[in-house]
């Protein structure tokens, strides 16, 4: 676990992670291009879970490279930044959307909002995609 100092940033950064909704994906394509994309996710065990779009470049970038950079909002004024660093694969043995309560219990709402249900959203939304962090660090105002 990157996350290990018991340090206040790492404290804090631990909350956001589990915390915040949205955050923004880089990964690279097989040319070298980053493509940033915002997505939902679950903090859970050192590792953030996305679920893929199936039709998401982002699944063919991470294929080609797993190397990628998962980065929170910042707090309006540049600072209280997170990044964190890692690599991401597809984990198979993820369970589905409308089998993930803790997925659920964050973003239930919002499904039920923007997809209709769980089980419309996991009809499209069905690459469960695990990234392990590296490498964490959070960004303060200069």
């Amino acid at each position: 676990m990157v996350f290990d100092s018991g340090s206040e940033g790492d404290r804090h950064a631990l909350e956001r992670l589990e915390k915040d909704m949205i955050g923004w994906l880089t990964t690279v394509t097989a040319d070298g291009q980053p493509q940033t994309f915002p997505i939902w996710f679950l903090w859970e065990d050192g590792e953030a879970l996305i679920y893929s779009d199936r039709r998401a470049k982002r699944n063919g970038n991470i294929a080609a490279n797993p190397r990628v950079s998962l980065h929170l909002n910042d707090n309006g004024k540049g600072g209280d930044v997170v990044i964190v660093e890692g690599e991401a694969r597809v984990d198979e043995a993820t369970p589905p959307v409308p089998a993930n309560p803790a997925y659920l219990a964050k973003y239930g709402a919002w499904i039920d909002s923007y997809l209709s249900s769980p089980e419309e959203m996991a009809t499209i939304y069905n690459v469960p995609l695990r990234i392990r962090a590296c490498l964490p660090a959070i960004l303060q105002p200069l």
